[in-house]
Order: C-alpha cells, then structure tokens, then sequence
C-alpha cells in the first residue's frame, strides 16, 4: 500500500512499511524512510505508483480552472475529493483526487485551508481583490524584465533615472527599480555605478555627489523660507575699543573679533567679541528652527550652504565700519608676565575697525615682523604683537596640561575654483590647490583666542549652574575620542578643563545654544538657571547634541568627499601622473604635496614613514578611487610623533560607498575654532 502525505507544505507519497494507531513509516522513492503522523495522511492507495501518482496530478491540477472549480465548490465545507468528483467525474480516480488536492492548496486565493484536505471557497470580494493583487504582480515582474533589458542594453528608463540616489543609496529592496538594476547588473557583469554611467543616467560626478549629498541631506532643498534678522531690543553700551576680525577674504559670517586695551600701562584687556544673534533669535522662533534644521554651515570648495538665510546673517555679522551687537569677554592681564587677574562678560554694542584677511595678510604679518625682528608696518601692529605673545604663552600653557607639544606637521590645503564665480559649481571649473602651513601666525592669535573665550565661558556657565554643551576628551590615548555632553569636563586634546563650543553662533548651532545661556549669566549672575532657556537635564539639550553630530559628522564627511573630487580633478587637469608620498599603514600612502591618501601597489611591505615616488595608474571620480604602484623607494624611514602616527591610522576619508547589495574632531590637540582656512 501507499499514501500521499503533506510534510511542511510539500506533498510526498512513498510505500507504507509499517502502521501505528497515530503514525506511519513510510518509504520514499529515494529509499528514505519518514515518520508520518496519521494526521499528515491525505490519500492511501495500492496503485498507481507513488512517483506516478505525482505526475500524474501535478498534469490534472493544471488542468483544472479554478474559476470554474470556484463556481463549482460547495458554500460550506469540503474535501478535496469531493471536488474532484464534482469536477472530473463522480468516480473521480486517485490520480484526479490528487490533481484537485494539489490544486485547491496551491489557490489560497480561491480555497482557504480548513484542516486535514478540507477547504471552503473564499469570498467573492475576497477573491477579485487577490486576483487584482496577482495581475499587479505579474504586471511589475514585465516591468522589471523590461527595465533591466533596456539598462543592460545601456538605456536608462527614466523611473531609474529619476530615483538613482534613493536605489543607491536608501534603496527599498522590494521596489521594482532596485531589483531592475540588480537584475541588469547581474546580466551584464558589471557594477551599478558603470551600469547607470553608460546608460546615461550620470553624465557628471561632481552633480552626482552633489546631489547625493542634498537626497540625504537637504531632500526638500536648499532654499530658506522668507524670514528676516529679528531685531534686537536690548539698549546696548558701546564699548570704548576698536576691534578686529582676522578670517579669510571669502567669510561672510564673521563671528569673532579681537580688541586690546591697556598696552604700555603695565595692565591689559584683552578682549574676545562674538557676534551676537542668540540677543535677537529666541528658542523655536521660525529663525532658530531653521538653524536648528541645519545645525551648522555645509562648506566646500567654491560654495557653502550656511546656517542662516544671508540677510539674516548679515543683520549681526562682525562687519567693519558698523557697531555690532556682541557679546564679550575681557580678561584682565599683568602685562609684562601675562597673569589673567579678571575675567568678565558683557553684551554690547562693538565698534568693528577693521576685516582683516588672513590670505592677503599671511606674508605681510610674520612671526617676525609680530616678535619685532622686522618692521611691522601694517594696521592693529602693536595690538596683533601682544595678542601673538599671548598666543604662545597660552599655547605653551597648554602643552604643560596635555603632556606633550602641539605639532602641526602637515599644510592646510586651499581649494580655489575658477570659472564659477558666485555660482554653484558645475564641476568643470579649473582648481588650484594653494599650501597654508597649519599654525601660520594669525591662525595661531585666533585660535588660542577662541579657545580662551571657549574654556572661560564654560567655567562661567558652571559657576552659574547653567547647563552648556560641552566638548571633552578623556586623555590623548588611542582611540579615545571627543565627547559632547551638558557637564564641563577636561579636554585633554586642548588641554583645558572644560571646553565648549560658543564663538561662532553664525555658523554652529551648538555654539548659538550657548550663547542663549551665557546670555542668561550676563543679565542674571547666580540666578541665571531660574531663567536660562535650557535648564539642567533638559531633554532638548541631549537631542540638539545627538543631532548636531550626527550632522556636523555628515557635513564634514562630504567636505572631504567634495575636496577627494576635487583633488582628483587636479591631478588630470594638471597632467600629474606621479606623486611622491609617506607610507602610512597597509599599502596606503600620503601625497606629499595634496590632500589625497590612497592605496598604492608595492608598498604594502614598507615600514610606515618611508617616503616613495608612485605612479597614478587610474582615478575613478564616480567611486572617488586612486589606482596607483609604487616606482621607488626615495629615502629611509623618517620618524614623525606619536600623534601623527595615530593619525595616519585613518582609512582614505570621503571614498564611495554604496547601499545598493551589489557591492570628527580635528586631530589631537589641533586648534578647531576658526573655519577650515580657504572655506568660504
């Protein structure tokens, strides 16, 4: 004897060795032996043969209408052979009783499953609505065979065409497009990227990064709603100083200026002013909201993406020839062995003498022409001079903290796009990249100043109990990173006991939170938590923090993408075919001369620091690759610092990565406040 039987949704049937009064063993054609609960047994028969009876259903269940079946089934109940005696004939063999069987379970559609070969006809409704649903489907299969013929064919349908960042990027894998693409790029052997490059669908890898960033970023545009600057409404003091700003020819949203009083008398005041929005913007006005969207200025070469709509930020940016609003911080100083005795914060009104720009100014003013060695012949002379002592007592301060002296070993790099104008970038612009030596003497007096005001203000906030956003750092060990928190803790990077981020409210968010509460502390002293926009534990200061990074880390993560384009656009516009580099890690090198860290052949096997020429042997400015080897070996190893050795641990920043299944703080110890130079 034999028996049909169902085991996790598959139909067998074999040759009964043995029953029990709940189960059976029996044999399949294969010689393997089962056991059946008797429950499981829908059909017992001594012929045909069981892989016979296989066949010879699975030929009768396609013949089988199953509209015709639905017609005929009963309202109630019923059984598989019921319906083939109603459906075949009233003496429905076994081969037409396992045809209906395997029919009826393969139409759930039509028939639900009631228990042990029993089935009941699906509402009508029911039915037409699954039916819809089975033709929607089969419809989008024809579509996704369509789709990818054409893109293996090197056409791009323009439904593909018009979502290539959301399939590559955020992909929905169930969606018609996505599987299209995978579909196509698994016919032609070829990856998505080149795949959609061929059929048209990018015709230019800069707009392709571009607009990949904003899909992710910026998917509702860059536009700003109308707005305008609120006014401010406090009667402000002039303050009896004349100020200057040091930042590049390019800024527009100059937050910080620098004053300095008292020289000659034995005791000075040196004071730092920041541009003052938080007096005018309030917590969840329609300004701050669109900060808040933000969170900081997006810079890249040739363009920007600022924080606050440009009318907004020209109403309290640090501007010469006008009295702005700022809030400042003086401290008081013994001239001669630079002691701070003072420190005091005051919102004001400042007048602005003059914008000086590093870029023009960096050859003219010198660490010799600031030390006295040569003349200095240039405006704010003898102010700049003792604000650049200043500097380096206070960085040398800070090494004693750290444990270790602050090295700048490596150049900032000036991307610079001609052809663009004020406009966007298309990227066929010509670039230049101009070498700016990290610690240049201005960047050194505006750095050591910001971090000044930037440590000052949250002891300030501490010693008035008023929560502030906080960037600390446990120790300069390996892998230990910059944290932000509302608690002041040390900053062993910056060797300072509590460090925020407060002087550039124009171009941060963070910076602008703390504003609002030093605000708080000038006007309210002790009582300034009573009424301080965020109290301690406020919920909202951990989700401007969680968002803030994650943004600032997405924004300077496409900066050094953009910048990775731009470098590789260089090297073909100049005809650069070798470069020479330091060999960091795994085969990855440093170019010497460019922003550019890559993989190069050949120098795996060097010891770390050997300096190499290698040859570019392809660029990719889709995925951002480098194809290089190495040609020789120049010199022996040279030795660098502990933290440059850390830092070349960093993999190639801003190489593409795809989504598709195809396949943060500056360096230790490295100053952060003003804008990356070059930026506009």
């Amino acid at each position: 004897m034999f028996a049909l039987f169902e085991d996790a949704g598959k139909f067998l049937a074999g040759r009964v060795m043995s029953e029990a009064e709940s189960s059976m063993q029996i044999e399949l054609d294969s010689g393997k032996r089962v056991k059946v609960k008797s429950a499981n047994v829908l059909l017992k028969f001594d012929k045909p043969s069981p892989a016979e009876l296989m066949a010879d259903g699975q030929r009768l269940a396609q013949e089988i209408d199953l509209d015709l079946a639905w017609e005929f089934a009963p309202e109630g109940e019923f059984g598989f052979a019921d319906l083939a005696r109603d459906y075949f004939d009233a003496k429905a063999s076994i081969g037409h009783q396992a045809g209906a069987l395997f029919r009826l379970f393969e139409a759930p559609h039509y028939f639900r499953r009631m228990g042990k070969g029993q089935f009941k006809k699906a509402p009508a409704d029911i039915v037409k609505a699954a039916l819809l649903g089975i033709e929607r489907k089969k419809q989008i299969a024809a579509q996704i065979e369509d789709w990818a013929t054409e893109l293996a064919a090197g056409r791009c349908p323009a439904p593909i065409a018009e979502q290539i960042y959301r399939i590559l990027f955020r992909p929905d894998k169930n969606g018609p497009e996505y599987k299209a693409l995978v579909e196509a790029a698994r016919r032609s052997q070829k990856a998505p990227l080149d795949l959609l490059k061929e059929a048209g669908a990018i015709t230019s890898p800069y707009q392709f990064h571009w607009k990949r960033f904003l899909f992710e970023h910026f998917p509702k545009g860059t536009g700003f709603p109308a707005l305008s600057a609120p006014a401010i409404k406090d009667e402000l003091p002039l303050a009896p100083v004349r100020a200057f700003s040091i930042d590049d020819s390019a800024t527009t949203e100059i937050d910080d200026a620098l004053s300095v009083q008292g020289l000659g008398t034995g005791t000075v005041v040196f004071g730092v002013h920041i541009a003052a929005p938080g007096l005018a913007i309030q917590p969840d006005s329609p300004v701050d909201k669109v900060a808040r969207d933000r969170f900081s200025t997006v810079y890249m070469p040739g363009w920007k993406l600022t924080m606050l709509p440009d009318e907004v930020v020209q109403a309290y940016t640090l501007i010469e020839g006008r009295d702005c609003p700022a809030v400042s911080i003086y401290l008081t100083m013994d001239e001669a062995t630079l002691e701070i005795t003072a420190r005091e914060t005051k919102l004001e009104r400042v007048s602005i003498a003059a914008n000086l720009r590093h870029d023009k100014l960096d050859k003219i003013i010198t660490d010799a022409t600031l030390t006295g060695a040569e003349p200095a012949t240039y405006d704010f002379a003898p102010e700049l001079a003792f604000a650049y002592r200043l500097a380096r007592d206070l960085k040398a301060k800070r090494e004693v903290v750290r444990g270790k002296p602050e090295t700048f070993n490596r150049p900032d790099y000036n991307f610079r796009l001609e052809g663009n104008g004020d406009h966007e970038p298309d990227g066929s612009e010509q670039v230049s990249i101009g070498v700016r030596q990290r610690g240049a003497a201005l960047d050194l007096i505006v750095a050591e100043a910001m971090i000044l005001a930037n440590s000052s203000w949250g002891a300030y906030l501490a010693d008035c109990g008023v929560p502030g956003i906080y960037r600390s750092q446990a120790s300069l060990a390996p892998g230990i990173k910059v944290r932000m928190g509302t608690k002041p803790a040390p900053h062993a990077g910056m060797g300072v006991a509590q460090y925020t981020w407060a002087t550039s409210p124009l171009r941060r968010y963070v910076d602008l939170v703390n504003q609002w509460q030093i605000i708080a502390c000038a006007r309210h002293g002790r009582t300034a938590a009573l009424v301080a926009p965020f109290k301690p534990k406020d919920a909202q200061l951990f989700s401007i923090i969680s968002g803030f990074d994650a943004a600032y880390s997405a924004y300077n993560g496409f900066q050094s993408g953009i910048e990775r384009y731009w470098t590789l656009r260089y090297l073909q516009q100049q005809g650069i075919t070798e470069l020479t580099a330091t060999v960091m890690k795994e085969g990855l090198v440093r170019a010497d001369d460019l922003p550019l860290v890559f993989r190069a052949l050949g120098c795996d096997s060097l010891p770390r620091h050997s300096h190499v020429k290698v040859r570019i042997t392809g660029l990719d400015e889709l995925t951002l690759d480098v194809h290089a080897s190495l040609v020789e070996r120049l010199d022996t190893v040279e030795q660098t610092d502990e933290a440059t050795d850390a830092e070349e641990d960093e993999e190639p920043s801003g190489v593409l990565t795809l989504a598709i299944d195809v396949n943060a703080e500056d360096a230790a110890g490295a100053p952060s406040e003003p804008a990356p130079p070059g930026a506009p």
